[in-house]
This record gives C-alpha cells, structure tokens and sequence, in this order.
C-alpha cells in the first residue's frame, strides 16, 4: 500500500512537472491562454523592420501594453508596415507619440517600444504613429565602420 501511495505522490509531481514546462513554453512563445482582452490597433512604418515578428511585445516604459499581430509591405511607401493591438487601458497615446525598434540585450529579440508625446490630440483606433525609428542593424554598423576605417588608411 505505501509503495502505490509513492507512485501516485511521484506520478502527480511529475504531472505538476509537466504543466508547469507548458505554461512556461505558452509564456516564452508569447501564445497565451488567457481570455481575449479589450484592445484597439495602431499602426506604425518603419525603413527597416529587420528581426521584428509577428507576437513581439510593445512596450511603454519598460511595461509590455501589446504585442505585434502582423507584419506587412506599404506598396504605397515601401516601407514595413507594422499592425499593433493595444491594451484597451492605454488609450489616452498623444498623436505625436514614437515608436522605436529595439533590442533585448546585445543580440536579443526585438520588440517596439513607445514613447509618449506631448500632444493634446490622441491616437484613436486605426491610427497611425508617424514618428518612428527603425531597427539597429549590427551589420550596417560594421560596415560603416569598415568602410570608414579603410577611408582613413586611404587618405
């Protein structure tokens, strides 16, 4: 009788184990199994989007308020078009807010972060964030410096 009541304690925690390795996946992935919340889209374009996907988190002052739910080409612009949903609680986004790409970390994911503007006039839902910085690409900044040091021994 002992040793059923251990393989029952054991196959429970292993159990408990198991779920608690599934939520932790849910929440690194970014799926939720939350209930759907109130939320409204904005929208922002970026020269160069470089590493942002679909379900990277939006964050204003360190707090994650949304997250990224697609990813798109302006034929009009040729500019990468971002759609974002936005916590229903942060409504009150001036018009002349920025958003940036940023990196989590040296080499980190990527996620957009908000800054908030002065302007009296809100963002409603649809809107569009027109004052936007676009990703740090590690690359270009190599090569940048490459080219300029080779400048340099040239002269």
């Amino acid at each position: 009788m002992q040793i059923r009541t251990l393989e029952i304690g054991v196959g429970l925690f292993l159990l408990a184990g198991l779920l608690a390795l599934l939520l932790l996946a849910l929440r690194v992935s970014g799926l939720t199994v939350d209930a759907t919340k109130d939320t409204y889209k904005l929208y922002a374009n970026f020269d160069n989007i470089a590493g942002l996907t679909v379900r990277a988190k939006v964050t204003m002052a360190g707090v994650t308020i949304g997250k990224v739910t697609a990813i798109d080409l302006d034929r009009d612009s040729y500019t990468g078009r971002v759609t974002m949903e936005l916590d229903r609680s942060v409504n009150t986004l001036p018009v002349d807010s920025t958003a940036s790409i940023l990196t989590a970390g040296l080499l980190g994911e990527k996620y957009i972060g908000l800054s908030v503007g002065g302007d009296d006039a809100v963002l409603k839902d649809g809107g569009t964030i027109h004052d936007t910085q676009s990703a740090l690409v590690l690359e270009d900044l190599i090569g940048k410096f490459l080219i300029n040091s080779v400048n340099k021994e040239a002269k």
